[in-house]
């Protein structure tokens, strides 16, 4: 299944934008070189590559662009040398802002890939869903922390699930690819940089009461 333009265009740069998020956790945990690396391409390419288990898809994309394996490499023992020669400090608040450029990307993408295979559009949005989470979820595992995505309770699959219907919206008004693959991206950032930026939170369960004697 061969990608048009735009959609290799939005995997390439979601798989950069969830490399850095990788790289940027790892170095908060202090990992050697090979734990940069590990964590880096789980991230890239966790998410995308669950997706095309699902959908049957094959080669996988980091298969079919090798060139990304090198370049992920690249990126992990340049970035390295940099934190450790300017002796930065890597916060938290760091990593989520790749991650929430990933987040958008890979929900367009992943959404519009199911899309083209035909599937409804509901199976299309949750494929959108599982392309830009589980990404993150197989970093945070790695990385010994129960996945953000699941405990912190800021809007993280809910703005990925809003971004894939507006693709979906966005092409049953005639919108061509291009434009609703921004339009679908762009929704999903917007919502996750907002629920960063205001802290609003989805509820979760209450504390259970002191126990009384």
């Amino acid at each position: 299944m061969n990608l048009s333009p735009w959609l290799t265009g939005i995997e390439a740069l979601a798989t950069l934008a969830f490399a850095l998020s990788g790289l940027l956790e790892a170095a908060r945990k202090r990992l050697d070189v090979v734990g940069v690396c590990v964590v880096s391409g789980l991230a890239a390419f966790g998410g995308g590559t669950l997706r095309d288990v699902l959908l049957d898809r094959r080669p996988f994309f980091w298969v079919e662009h090798s060139d990304w394996l090198w370049a992920l490499l690249g990126l992990c023992l340049a970035a390295m040398a940099l934190l450790k020669v300017r002796h930065l400090a890597v916060t938290n608040r760091a990593m989520q802002w790749p991650d929430a450029l990933g987040l958008g990307l890979f929900t367009a993408g992943g959404t519009q890939l199911a899309l083209d295979q035909g599937l409804p559009a509901l199976v299309a949005v949750l494929m959108g869903v599982i392309t830009a989470v589980c990404g993150g979820v197989l970093r945070d595992i790695v990385c010994n922390e129960i996945p953000k995505a699941f405990h912190d309770h800021r809007p993280y699959a809910v703005c990925a699930f809003a971004g894939g219907w507006v693709l979906v919206g966005a092409q049953a008004l005639g919108w061509g690819e291009g434009p609703s693959l921004l339009a679908a991206a762009g929704t999903a950032t917007l919502l996750r940089v907002l629920a960063m930026l205001t802290g609003v939170r989805l509820p979760g369960w209450r504390e259970p009461p002191p126990p009384t004697r």
